[in-house]
């Protein structure tokens, strides 16, 4: 594997993968003297956020990531895969310990390039093999209608970054959101998009909703959508038992049930889609790891949903 442009740094925790998620990210020092926003992303990678242009560059921390290519010609002509970069405020008043350090970079990079992947497999889409990563203010903000965001509920917005994805969105641009848990993460998610589009509110989808229908036909209650975080995940978890829980630590009040929340336009075009209490992103990342969760929630839930949501807020 060839050294990336965009890791700077790599670092083994003894502790293991989950001891990693859970520690401050940022303001890194990095003992080269280099200035920049340096994270540690899961596994141990750092990065520096002023650098990264493309999930390629950062080195898988999972099981690997797909390569492929794309003929001649399909170069400017595909979907990409956009990751947004953002500030998490790293103390806020919370209750929930070190989960409140999780940020933009979850599941990063595997899930976005094994749902680029996926996308382009099984689908007549052709995708960026690269995928991108860039930060509101970027000025190739335009060129990418579709972003995304994970561990949302502690971003903190400058103004300029404000204007910038109001912009965005009010000029055609759609933001989906995942992967954000309870309600402390939700008013604070909330809170900041209230800032980019004052006096929106947010509707709740059910699965009669056609984002739920547009490719993969996903019906039933929505719990049944609701895809556990793979670290937290109880194998033992029965559907059809009231008492049974999904995962195996408790992540805040309000959290047990999966929401779908949008925002619309005055035309009723979907700006953002939110998906609260669930982890699809860990199904397309962890795919390779566990045979029973990729089949329980990767194969029937994670990339389903995923490209619904993709396709619905590319052709609407």
């Amino acid at each position: 594997m060839s050294t990336r442009r965009a890791v700077l740094a790599a670092t083994v925790l003894a502790a293991g993968l989950c001891y990693a998620q859970l520690r401050p990210r940022s303001g890194f020092n990095s003992s080269s003297g280099a200035s920049g926003n340096f994270v540690r992303l899961e596994g141990g990678l750092v990065v520096n956020e002023d650098e990264l242009r493309t999930a390629r560059e950062t080195d898988t921390h999972a099981s690997g990531t797909p390569d492929w290519t794309n003929a001649p010609g399909f170069g400017p002509d595909v979907f990409t895969f956009t990751r947004v970069i953002f500030k998490s405020d790293p103390s806020p008043p919370s209750s929930r310990g070190r989960l409140r350090w999780l940020g933009w970079w979850v599941d990063y990079p595997d899930a976005d390039l094994n749902l680029s992947y996926r996308l382009q497999q099984l689908t007549s889409i052709k995708t960026d093999p690269n995928a991108r990563v860039l930060k509101l203010t970027d000025p190739t903000l335009p060129d990418y209608p579709l972003l995304y965001m994970e561990h949302a509920g502690y971003m903190r917005l400058s103004d300029d970054e404000v204007v910038a994805l109001r912009k965005h969105l009010q000029s055609g641009g759609a933001l989906f959101v995942n992967d954000f848990w309870g309600s402390e993460e939700w008013n604070g998610f909330a809170s900041e998009i209230n800032r980019v589009l004052p006096n929106r509110t947010w509707a709740e989808l059910t699965t009669d909703h056609p984002v739920f229908h547009s490719v993969y036909d996903l019906r039933g209650p929505m719990r049944k959508l609701q895809v556990p975080t793979m670290q937290f995940w109880n194998p033992n978890y029965d559907p059809n038992d009231p008492q049974s829980s999904q995962q195996t630590v408790f992540r805040g009040e309000g959290s047990e049930e999966m929401h779908v929340r949008a925002v619309f336009d005055d035309r009723q075009r979907m700006m953002i889609l939110a998906i609260h209490n669930s982890d699809i992103s860990d199904g397309w990342e962890r795919e390779q790891e566990n045979e029973t969760y990729f089949k329980q929630y990767s194969e029937r839930v994670a990339y389903p949903l995923g490209i619904n949501i993709i396709f619905y807020l590319m052709t609407h």
